[in-house]
């Protein structure tokens, strides 16, 4: 008796998320783009912040969109888990995913400070321009870190439920009164507490309550979410901006504080009461062609926009002498669009160039690392990512190599080539700290001629 096979039918996305996310990058951008304050005068470069103009705090509230990022990130991660062959396969595709469009960053910024000092641009603007293009890597080290514990905090989730994300806040309050107690350095703890429990939300709109919610209830959700953040920052110790801002003793941001889970919470609950019309919204065409394109670019978009931001700043800042208007002004209303304008240009230009590191279908040879190597990997990379991030892409002129983003990025790049072929864990170490020791050696020489 012959039967008939059905065609495998591939699952819908979520264009929801799809939107979610797109947005989120597109905030990240237009606030980055707009906030720097910028002017030059010997051989100085001033930057300043147009979201420390008064009152201009409350726009942090929807501009901070780092906790909608890991949402849909644990949301989207929890899909691609229950989909893939074993937690091994979807970790091998994450991390190397996650780890390959870094590397034309890592290979082109550490050569670019030399080549300006070369046609004379001074020191201070130089060490401006790196630490700036590198800063924003502290996202993709931590998201690592939540990558690497995805399957754990899956079946955390499976068993436990909402209990997790309020054990983990709770867990990110007293970490914050510690902080706050003259324990200052423990405060980065909640860079893991703070973002897995945000993360860990994405799991209930995809296994769970909040992706059934009604507009009501979601809209109950981010009244609370919201009201407690406005009770935290009016009697706490948290400032009103959610994002750090020049001078400030304490910053919401770096590290995280727990106000950033309830921030959260007012953000999703807003997003899931208009899920209906976002979905509506991306049905159209011109968006869904817009965001099928932008969506295998998340990374590199993240990655260069920074460098766009610039090169744009170098050329009219420091080589035809603009200065930024004063913030909300009407000479600044009318620049911003022009600013924009000019860097979004720029940055098309670059994801031309990089883009295909992250849209390209398959990584080239078989992955055969094992589970372990591959944490250890996601660690190293996690380490290497936050060391370029705290020190930049620009080495003082007089300094050795080593004190430079060089021994950042060989980690790095050797915690890629570790997510790929299995290595003897007898030859592991020696391993690393051959491939790390030949990558420092190859700059070296590269700079001596």
């Amino acid at each position: 008796m012959e039967t008939s096979q059905k065609p495998e039918v591939k699952p819908r996305r979520d264009m929801f998320l799809d939107v979610v996310r797109a947005g989120a990058i597109l905030a990240v951008i237009t606030q980055h783009w707009t906030m720097p304050v910028l002017s030059y005068s010997g051989g100085q470069l001033a930057t300043g912040n147009a979201l420390a103009t008064p009152g201009w705090w409350l726009l942090t509230w929807a501009s901070q969109v780092m906790p909608i990022v890991f949402f849909a990130g644990g949301a989207a991660n929890l899909i691609s888990l229950r989909r893939a062959a074993s937690s091994r396969d979807w970790l091998a595709a994450r991390v190397r995913r996650l780890l390959l469009p870094v590397l034309p960053l890592m290979a082109v910024w550490p050569l670019v400070p030399d080549l300006l000092r070369d046609i004379g641009i001074p020191e201070q603007p130089l060490q401006v321009a790196g630490a700036i293009a590198a800063q924003l890597l502290w996202f993709l080290a931590v998201y690592l870190l939540t990558v690497l514990l995805t399957p754990l905090m899956v079946a955390a989730h499976r068993r436990w439920g909402l209990r997790v994300p309020v054990v983990m806040a709770g867990a990110a309050v007293l970490i914050d009164v510690a902080r706050f107690n003259d324990f200052g350095l423990i405060g980065y703890a909640n860079a893991v507490f703070v973002w897995l429990a945000v993360h860990q939300l994405g799991f209930h709109y995809t296994e769970g309550r909040l992706g059934s919610l009604s507009r009501r209830a979601a809209l109950t959700m981010s009244a609370a979410g919201f009201g407690i953040t406005a009770l935290m920052v009016a009697f706490g110790p948290y400032p009103a901006s959610m994002i750090g801002m020049p001078g400030a003793p304490v910053s919401n941001m770096s590290p995280p504080t727990v106000v950033l889970a309830f921030l959260a919470v007012g953000q999703i609950g807003l997003l899931l009461a208009a899920k209906p019309a976002l979905n509506a919204f991306a049905a159209h065409p011109p968006v869904a062609t817009a965001l099928r394109w932008i969506g295998p670019r998340f990374m590199t978009v993240y990655l260069w926009h920074m460098p766009a931001l610039v090169v744009v700043a170098g050329i009219t800042v420091f080589g035809f002498g603009y200065a930024t208007p004063e913030p909300g002004t009407p000479l600044w209303l009318a620049v911003a669009p022009a600013w924009v304008a000019a860097t979004g240009l720029v940055l098309y230009g670059l994801l031309r160039m990089f883009s295909q590191f992250e849209t390209q279908s398959k990584l080239s040879g078989t992955v055969t690392a094992n589970l372990p190597q591959l944490v250890v990997a996601g660690l190293l990379a996690s380490g290497g990512l936050l060391g370029l991030a705290a020190h930049g892409f620009t080495k003082p002129v007089d300094a050795g190599v080593f004190s430079g983003p060089v021994p950042w990025v060989a980690l790095t790049a050797v915690s890629f080539l570790l997510a790929g072929r299995r290595v003897p864990v007898a030859r592991m170490s020696a391993w690393t700290l051959g491939h790390a020791l030949a990558l420092t050696e190859a700059t070296r020489i590269r700079r001596a001629r």
